[in-house]
């Protein structure tokens, strides 16, 4: 069974290896997709901190994940056209949205199943970032003694 998952993965952390580790628990391949920096930028205030080709890098390594493919328009259903995914796992945050809807259809027609998970509640490169930003101090100058 091909498992599939799509998302902006930035920040790797451990809240997306939870995921991908349930998403290749349901399958026998696990492919994901990754959203690039312009279709995050369509629904999100601020790009990915961590380059698309790094990301898909990042979990090109994962030994959990077995494909990986970016997408540039905010759509799913030619993903699922090519890799043809007996499962389409989504996050709890997936909405009603003509994009989200046209997927489920396609799915449904094609007889597949859609899984929706909750997200880990341990972290989020959204807090992740949050907290870098509050860590940010003044550079402070080292003064070096002659010798």
């Amino acid at each position: 069974m091909i498992v599939y998952t799509v998302g902006t993965f930035d920040l790797l952390h451990v809240g997306h290896l939870a995921l991908l580790e349930y998403c290749k628990s349901l399958g026998s391949s696990l492919a994901v997709g990754v959203a690039s920096d312009r279709v995050v930028n369509s629904y999100k205030p601020n790009v990915p901190v961590i380059p698309l080709a790094q990301r898909m890098e990042m979990l090109s390594a994962l030994r959990c994940v077995d494909i990986v493919r970016s997408y540039d328009e905010l759509e799913y259903v030619s993903g699922c056209q090519e890799i043809n995914p007996d499962i389409f796992v989504v996050g709890e945050d997936w909405g009603r949205k003509p994009h989200n809807l046209a997927v489920e259809s396609y799915l449904k027609s094609a007889g597949k199943q859609i899984k929706q998970v909750q997200y880990n509640p341990r972290t989020s490169s959204s807090s992740i970032k949050r907290d870098v930003m509050s860590q940010k101090r003044p550079v402070q100058r080292l003064h070096m003694a002659a010798v």
